[in-house]
């Protein structure tokens, strides 16, 4: 079976600047066929420079970003939650330069926000109203499909499986907004990987990060990837699938996702290993 793999920038940087567009050449390099752009801050992303590059380059892109407690959409403070929907369109901006057709990530909460108790109501219902401004926006600039990340209990209370998340989707209402799946999540959080899949269906699911269950080198771990990779060949799931990691020595990002342990010397490493290991088993599909 045929996917499409590609690779985070997350692999190699934990915030993308120009001096990282080494990135975009050498992901080609490696035999990637989409580079994911994890942006950190749209409001200083170098959209220009990335477009340049990808155009001399020739590889796809996508994009994802995480709200942060300044921009949270479901935080108890209007003038936060203003901020959120500014972020978020300047990424549907950064999207529509870069011809990137997706933007996924947690984008609908602050990533990291716990309130130690479940999502409100009120919470819900603020999420649904920021979405609808960006879904909106995300129209009448052009293509752009925003792809809510269910991601687990640890990292956010508000979208941990996919059946909220597809509900999340519905609430909004809108063409463009669909689901991101993650592995690495779906492992800590669904009950099975095909249900998951077929909860979301083509019409649903927009986006997939393939991810072990300990963030180490896809095919190594416990992640299902024949029965997840048979569940997306069923419901016609035609969008990327891409490994995302980080470095071993980026401290925040480490330490914002409890990663203690080397799983690889380098990022790069894990991505070019990864890569080898989940062709083989699409290869079985």
């Amino acid at each position: 079976m045929y996917f499409k793999f590609g690779v985070d920038s997350f692999i190699w940087a934990e915030k993308f600047s120009e001096k990282d567009l080494w990135i975009i050449p050498k992901a080609k390099e490696l035999g990637f066929e989409v580079i994911d752009f994890a942006i950190a801050d749209p409001f200083s992303f170098p959209v220009k420079a990335v477009k340049e590059k990808l155009e001399e380059v020739g590889i796809d892109c996508v994009c994802t970003t995480t709200l942060t407690a300044e921009t949270n959409p479901i935080s108890p403070d209007p003038e936060i939650r203003k901020n959120a929907a500014e972020a978020m369109k300047k990424c549907v901006d950064i999207c529509e330069e870069l011809e990137s057709p997706i933007l996924g990530g947690v984008n609908y909460a602050a990533w990291g926000y716990l309130t130690k108790k479940p999502r409100t109501e009120e919470e819900w219902n603020w999420a649904v109203a920021n979405m609808k401004e960006v879904c909106k926006y995300a129209k009448e600039k052009g293509n752009v499909i925003i792809c809510v990340e269910c991601v687990n209990r640890f990292e956010t209370h508000f979208l941990n499986i996919a059946e909220d998340a597809v509900k999340f989707c519905k609430d909004v209402g809108y063409d463009n907004i669909k689901v991101h799946l993650d592995c690495f999540h779906m492992i800590r959080e669904e009950k099975n990987f095909t249900e998951a899949v077929k909860t979301c269906g083509k019409e649903y699911l927009g986006y997939i990060h393939v991810n072990e269950n300990d963030r180490g080198i896809p095919g190594t771990g416990l992640v299902p990837f024949k029965e997840f990779f048979l569940a997306v060949k069923n419901i016609g799931y035609e969008g990327p699938l891409v490994i995302e990691s980080f470095d071993p020595s980026f401290e925040e990002l480490s330490g914002n996702c409890a990663i203690w342990r080397k799983f690889a010397d380098t990022g790069e490493e894990l991505a070019v290993k990864g890569l080898k290991n989940l062709k083989e088993i699409a290869e079985t599909i």
